[in-house]
């Protein structure tokens, strides 16, 4: 194991058990510091590939092979299966598919006139393909904005703090699809395994929602293609039907383009029809203006035009509405 290896994974573990995982699980934050104060630990994460290292990664993947919670017992099982974590680590890649996102895209989506064709890029198993399929319940201070399909209230019901008033309403989707490096199936036992097993423990009901819209994915399956963003947008782009407005979103997934690609994914998708995404604000130059938003959150934008700010995974929007009203 080179040096630099370990002190990386150290440095990142610490990182993680200081910073990302406190309020959200503990059981990561025991993990996280065991992988920091134990050698033998570290040098098992250290022979991961550097790219496949991530804690949420690499937690998950113990997980799905069966490794025990208790911290003690937890080492003695890393140690012990170092070769089938390691091997099944470089193998998976973090394919969060969290359906709250759409509670965040939708007051983008509500500024697009119907019927619209939806297209994402990184899309995983799909699941953010169908917000014409769940119920949004936004709370804006004493007030309740309730949205539900056309056929009555969803098995996935989107909770979302609200601030500012866009125009919201449900989108008319008559067609869905997407690419991803690594498309997952709903409908297949080991993808539908992998997803939930992304979940962190201590995320009180996201499970259980990801499951919904996964049943919910696997009972009309979108139309799902592996490969580059960039480079598989074209094609897929012009499946979609001529009658339908195209709208092609990228929600959280430029951070895991390498930098001097995500100009080609941006560009792809604005030729393709109109683009919504979520993204960090220094993430990219497409923004028609700078973003200003709360430094916890992400940009949510038409067209590279700002439209407020959103927690990162949707759990609540802050709308700009002087911006919302000119991206009309």
């Amino acid at each position: 194991m080179h040096q630099d290896a370990a002190t990386s994974v150290v440095d990142r573990y610490r990182r993680f058990a200081r910073d990302e995982a406190p309020g959200r699980s503990v059981l990561y934050t025991i993990w996280a510091e065991r992988v920091v104060a134990d050698a033998e630990v570290t040098e098992v994460v250290a022979r991961i590939a550097e790219t496949h290292r991530q804690p949420p990664l690499v937690f998950a993947v113990m997980r799905l092979l069966g490794a025990p919670d208790g911290v003690d017992a937890w080492a003695d099982w890393v140690v012990a299966h170092a070769d089938a974590l390691v091997a099944e680590c470089d193998r998976r890649s973090v394919q969060t598919n969290e359906p709250q996102r759409c509670a965040a895209l939708l007051p983008a989506l509500s500024l697009i006139e119907g019927p619209i064709a939806l297209l994402e890029v990184g899309a995983s198993a799909g699941l953010c393909l169908y917000p014409d399929r769940y119920s949004y319940r936004y709370r804006r201070g004493t007030e309740m904005v309730s949205l539900d399909p056309v056929d009555g209230q969803s098995p996935v019901v989107l909770d979302c703090a609200l601030d500012g008033a866009p125009s919201l309403r449900m989108p008319e989707i008559v067609w869905r699809a997407g690419i991803d490096l690594n498309p997952l199936d709903a409908r297949d036992a080991e993808d539908r395994a992998w997803l939930t097993g992304l979940v962190w423990p201590g995320e009180e009901g996201r499970r259980e929602r990801i499951v919904a819209a996964l049943d919910i994915a696997a009972s009309d399956p979108p139309l799902l293609v592996e490969g580059d963003g960039a480079a598989a947008l074209p094609a897929l782009a012009a499946d979609a039907p001529r009658e339908a407005t195209l709208v092609v979103t990228t929600p959280g997934v430029l951070a895991h383009v390498p930098r001097a690609r995500r100009g080609d994914v941006i560009a792809a998708a604005q030729r393709a029809g109109r683009w919504i995404t979520l993204d960090a604000p220094g993430l990219h130059d497409g923004w028609t203006s700078p973003p200003d938003v709360r430094s916890d959150g992400f940009a949510l934008a038409l067209d590279g035009e700002v439209l407020g700010g959103v927690d990162p995974l949707g759990a609540w929007v802050a709308w700009h509405p002087e911006i919302g009203s000119a991206a009309q």
